[in-house]
């Protein structure tokens, strides 16, 4: 089945990579971006966006753009979004506004001009903390974690007697904690495409994004993805940014198994009114990952920087639970990691970044945001 498919920020990161893969199934793609300068100053997402593409330059918020990019439309992926759990905290109009918004009058836009099906990313971050099992074998949706305020360099969350947690695969069912306002958008973007969907006679899907990594991801951006985040320290001789101790534990999941993940979504009868993790299924530590990428890079002799400290908003394990996409999808993350980071590596050595890993700290720093 052929369509002419919208991807709002398709010329972001991931978007490229998902107009590429449905450009190869046979689609047309047009692709709606706003282009702004945080995501693209130093990756230029319209000269790495598919020729083939369709490119309207606009913003999300922009009733008028969006009508426009919805002519002749037969369905929607939605990734347009401000990115970031840091920047998110101090900057709640701008990610409000462009995230929840944007969302809005993306689906009121829709009211006259239906789809078949609206694939939304969401994130793993709608979360908060992942899925815990305690001492006695009782799995623990609401962990938390106590004093990152007060000093105190334990960042295991604990059970009411205080007994350390385990961390386990997080699945699509545990409830929600929102600890950032970028999950509050996110979450609240999932829940507007499943509402407004079904309504108006269209098909809603939700993907919860895990941590994508892979070539094409914006390097000076330094609320980005924390592989890019590292990528650019290490270009620049510096050594990758740790908070806390380094043993937070992630999913990593390339950014091509990701575009699959979405072209399935959007034809699939039985992903209508879904939502699923998107991850590999496989958990690293922060600092494992900062030192294999520094391998891959041929900087073995620059060890991170562990900060010792947490950022507010940020939480100490969540990875991906991927039974309910592989049963439903048929979705199975493909790319090996280490083979992933050979590639990016590659990629990261004919780039140029500006590093501005400090001036972030700096800024949530001054804001209190950093304990």
């Amino acid at each position: 089945m052929s369509e002419t498919v919208l991807i709002t920020g398709g010329a972001g990161f991931i978007g490229r990579s998902v107009a590429e893969e449905l450009l190869t199934r046979g689609h047309e793609v047009r692709v709606l971006d706003a282009l702004i300068d945080q995501v693209h100053g130093d990756v230029d997402g319209s000269a790495m966006l598919n020729p083939e593409a369709e490119l309207i330059r606009g913003d999300v918020r922009d009733k008028a753009a969006v009508a426009r990019a919805l002519q002749g439309v037969d369905s929607v992926i939605h990734l347009a979004a401000e990115v970031g759990v840091g920047q998110s905290m101090y900057e709640v109009e701008r990610y409000t506004s462009t995230n929840d918004v944007g969302t809005a009058v993306l689906f009121e836009a829709l009211i006259d001009q239906p789809v078949r099906r609206v694939v939304t990313a969401s994130s793993m971050s709608i979360y908060g903390e992942g899925l815990y099992r305690d001492a006695d074998g009782t799995l623990i949706e609401d962990a938390e974690r106590r004093g990152l305020r007060d000093g105190l360099s334990n960042w295991e969350p604990v059970d009411r007697a205080g007994r350390p947690l385990q961390a386990v695969a997080t699945p699509e069912w545990k409830r929600p904690n929102l600890s950032s306002i970028y999950a509050l958008n996110k979450y609240v973007q999932e829940r507007t495409t499943h509402i407004m969907s079904a309504p108006y006679g269209i098909e809603g899907v939700c993907l919860r994004l895990f941590n994508v990594y892979g070539p094409g991801q914006a390097l000076s951006n330094p609320y980005t993805g924390v592989l890019a985040i590292f990528a650019s320290r290490l270009l620049n001789g510096q050594q990758p940014m740790i908070f806390e101790d380094g043993e937070q534990r992630r999913d990593f999941v390339h950014v091509g198994d990701v575009a699959r993940a979405f072209a399935e979504a959007l034809v699939l009868p039985q992903a209508a009114g879904g939502t699923f993790n998107i991850g590999s299924g496989h958990d690293r530590s922060v600092t494992e990952v900062a030192t294999e990428l520094a391998k891959a890079m041929g900087k073995n002799q620059i060890e991170p920087q562990i900060v010792g400290k947490a950022r507010i908003g940020d939480i100490r394990h969540c990875f991906c639970d991927t039974t309910l996409a592989a049963d439903t999808l048929g979705f199975r993350a493909r790319q090996d990691f280490g083979d992933g980071l050979a590639v990016l590596a590659e990629w990261v050595a004919q780039q140029t970044a500006s590093d501005r890993v400090d001036q972030m700290r700096a800024e949530l720093e001054s804001r209190g945001l950093v304990a």
